[in-house]
């Protein structure tokens, strides 16, 4: 086997090298850090990758001159890349990544973090498949981050060791995921949107405090299946108790289906090993004509700030890019493709300060993720929109009715005003 020491490994990246990185709990944190502590030899070394956990070192602006980031969806680690200027954004559907790695970036490097070789020189990718296929596939060099901590999942994560240039062995506990507690309004939230949920439903939902006000809200339904790009702890306890059973679905017929997985030990011990669970390409699990093949498909994302007419802003708070495209338009339509699918958009009515996240109008400078054409039902604390089939004048008054009481006699003030000027 090729096992090497990090610094021999690390040693293959060159000034005005491309490298992409592992993403969310697989990110090779330990190659990363090696890697950061050569800032003072290299030059234009650019690191692509979609969310990734820990420090991300090179994302420091003192490295500006070393080290560029290029990020697809941006996390809390190399958010400030943007302003600083040693980084910045590429928008991109989640399900055209992988083609955009493979016909547009030229990747030199990859490092990942795969679990242990099995007898027959086969590992895996474990919690995070999402585009990295695309990046092995067409990179010079590989470097994996060897953990024993690493569940081994089925799907499109398997790899042998002949495709991988240099192993390097560390342990360590994977990241974990802090959903945070539910709030007042996510519980009510939560509350409208299982409502909206019919059983035999296949469910894409994320990660966060809403998506598990959700899942709490569950408990009564009956055979939902998943087909979603990430999934956390909430899931669990509802395949356990028999909720969750995939039985109806069309697609991968009683499978869990994802490209991400991010939680607590508990959902890693639950994956591993798990011919339940399919982790596969993102360029599978986001594609909107595999989704559609389930029946009862319902999308469930978030939002930043909607307008009343059903824009959605998804990746920026105004001109501050904050996340990234991922795979909302993906899901949403997908879903609007499926035998009785249902889109879902839900946010709380206002911010931690107060301010108003149903407008008249979006904030300058901010971007459309979700056209108020793919919208179908908008939640917030105060209730359910239904969007869909209806006209301007229909979406205003539908809007102002689930806003803040304090807000909703003015947003349809204000946009109607500024239309009649």
């Amino acid at each position: 086997m090729k096992y090497t020491s990090v610094t021999e490994a690390v040693k293959e990246i060159k000034s005005g090298d491309r490298v992409y990185v592992h993403a969310a709990a697989a990110t090779p944190t330990f190659l990363v850090s090696e890697l950061s502590k050569r800032a003072h030899e290299l030059r234009d070394v650019e690191f692509c990758h979609i969310h990734t956990s820990g420090n991300a070192e090179y994302a420091n602006p003192a490295y500006k001159d070393s080290f560029f980031v290029n990020s697809f969806f941006l996390g809390a680690n190399v958010r400030h890349t943007i302003k600083e200027g040693n980084g910045s954004y590429l928008p991109i559907f989640f399900s055209e990544m992988g083609k955009v790695i493979r016909t547009e970036l030229n990747v030199d490097v990859v490092l990942i973090q795969i679990s242990e070789p099995d007898s027959h020189g086969y590992c895996s990718l474990g919690t995070s498949v999402e585009n990295i296929r695309a990046a092995i596939e067409t990179s010079r060099v590989v470097i994996a981050q060897v953990n024993k901590y690493m569940p081994r999942t089925f799907g499109d994560g398997i790899l042998h060791i002949s495709t991988i240039t240099h192993l390097v062995e560390h342990h360590q506990p994977l990241d974990i995921l802090d959903n945070g507690n539910i709030t007042e309004e996510e519980a009510k939230i939560g509350n409208y949107i299982a409502e909206l949920i019919e059983d035999k439903s296949c469910l894409q939902l994320g990660i966060g405090s809403i998506p598990n006000a959700v899942l709490n809200n569950l408990k009564n339904h009956k055979g939902l299946g998943i087909h979603t790009e990430l999934f956390s702890d909430g899931i669990v306890p509802l395949v356990k108790s028999g909720v969750i059973t995939g039985e109806h679905k069309k697609l991968l017929k009683g499978k869990i289906v994802s490209t991400l997985a991010h939680g607590s030990q508990l959902l890693y011990d639950f994956i591993d090993d798990n011919p339940g669970v399919e982790m596969r390409d993102a360029s599978f699990t986001n594609d909107p004509a595999k989704i559609s093949q389930n029946n009862r498909m319902v999308s469930i994302n978030s939002a930043i700030e909607v307008d009343v007419t059903g824009q959605v802003s998804a990746d920026s708070i105004g001109s501050r890019i904050f996340s990234g495209v991922g795979g909302q338009v993906d899901f949403i339509y997908g879903s609007s493709l499926s035998k009785g699918g249902k889109s879902i958009i839900a946010l709380t009515s206002t911010t931690a300060k107060g301010a108003n996240k149903i407008v008249p109008f979006l904030k300058q400078g901010a971007g459309i993720v979700t056209t108020r054409a793919h919208v179908n039902y908008i939640v917030t604390e105060y209730g359910v929109a239904n969007l869909f089939g209806k006209n301007i004048r229909q979406r205003v008054k539908a809007m102002a009715e689930i806003a803040h009481p304090d807000f909703r006699e003015q947003i349809e003030k204000e946009y109607f005003e500024a239309i009649s000027s």
